[in-house]
């Protein structure tokens, strides 16, 4: 099932506010309509935390949103837009909030999620919904999109431009390191959102990765309390030299530390997703979310999975018996991941040829 289009439309509205990795899985969406559409004019209604990193994107008008200014923001959005109008809006954040933004965009089809997906009542602000897929990664169900206006060649494209003065900022903290391992140990906070796995053990695959390939270690993070304390934690307990530039990043800069490094390990989290942006493998720690669906797209072989044993112990049952994407809600479930099981990924990892001569 495909909408009916006859013609490229000269601008379509991208709406996707957040978090960093859905925008990092929207990009290669606008990069397939514009190799598809190449007049089309797009649009992208983004989260303002997000534009950082997307900022510089070439072929793409932003429109940042701040939450923080609430109905403000709204109205801000509606004015900038006064005047103007789409033919068609992807409405791809099924959110209230994302809902009330759809408002302020004139658009003739207003195209969002399937009934089954369209959280938060999203299906009342649209008016064309993409057919349902069972057990999508979350960026096979934002394709969902363009396949439903009738573009079939996908577009694994993620170009997001890095500044010089934030490369060199990368290459000054990585020096003369010809191997490079960035941990980002934790997510964002969110309610009974039990992801992040143990600092002493974060500390012992970073001592691993220094004493078997002498690696330089590197953490990365955001400047929140939790972050600071596993950096501190992990710097403390671990006996080699580590490197803590956790709250020392821009977002742009962290993305030249990504590109910089040869392996990032992390739990379920945008850093994941960033580094699959600039071709960094990731060894992704998961026990309470499902790999499956945000898995780090291109690294899904490397993943430490522990959901499928954390499902059973929470619930009794199999993972496909389940709703796809239930959460595990223990907090303990991410200590069914071992150190020996990292340390495994990293020999995979460090022993081929998944390393970028480019990184070296």
């Amino acid at each position: 099932m495909s909408l009916s289009i006859q013609s490229p439309p000269e601008s379509i509205c991208v709406i996707r506010l957040s978090a960093i990795g859905d925008c990092c899985h929207t990009l290669p969406v606008i990069r397939t309509i514009q190799a598809a559409w190449p007049e089309t004019r797009i649009t992208w209604v983004i989260g303002e935390t997000e534009f950082q990193l997307m900022n510089g994107v070439d072929g793409v008008d932003f429109i940042t949103f701040d939450k923080r200014r609430g109905i403000h923001g709204l109205r801000e959005i509606r004015a900038r837009l006064r005047g103007k109008g789409f033919p068609l809006l992807l409405h791809m954040h099924a959110s209230m909030r994302a809902n009330f933004v759809s408002r302020m965009i004139p658009a003739n089809i207003r195209i969002g999620f399937d009934r089954r997906r369209a959280r938060d009542f999203q299906w009342l602000f649209t008016n064309q919904r993409i057919p349902w897929r069972p057990e999508q990664h979350v960026m096979d169900g934002l394709f969902g999109f363009v396949e439903f206006l009738g573009l079939k060649e996908r577009v694994l494209r993620w170009d997001i431009p890095i500044s010089e003065p934030d490369r060199q900022f990368a290459s000054d903290a990585v020096g003369e390191s010809t191997l490079v391992v960035a941990i980002s140990p934790c997510t964002s906070q969110r309610f009974r959102n039990y992801r992040n796995w143990r600092a002493e053990n974060f500390a012992a695959v970073a001592q691993y990765a220094h004493e078997t390939y002498g690696a330089e270690i590197i953490l990365t993070g955001a400047a929140t309390q939790i972050e600071q304390e596993y950096g501190a934690a992990i710097t403390a307990e671990a006996s080699v030299p580590v490197k803590n530039l956790i709250g020392k990043t821009t977002l742009k800069q962290l993305l030249a530390i990504l590109d910089r490094a040869d392996l990032l390990i992390c739990p379920d989290s945008g850093p994941a997703h960033m580094a699959t942006t600039v071709g960094t493998p990731v060894i992704g720690l998961y026990a309470t979310s499902n790999p499956g669906r945000t898995g780090p797209y291109n690294s899904l072989d490397l993943v430490v999975n522990r959901y499928p044993e954390a499902v059973n112990k929470e619930f009794g049952k199999p993972v496909n018996s389940l709703r796809w994407g239930q959460r595990v809600r223990d907090p303990d479930a991410m200590d069914l991941i071992r150190v020996g099981n990292v340390t495994a990924q990293i020999d995979i990892v460090l022993r081929s040829d998944r390393i970028s001569s480019n990184n070296r």
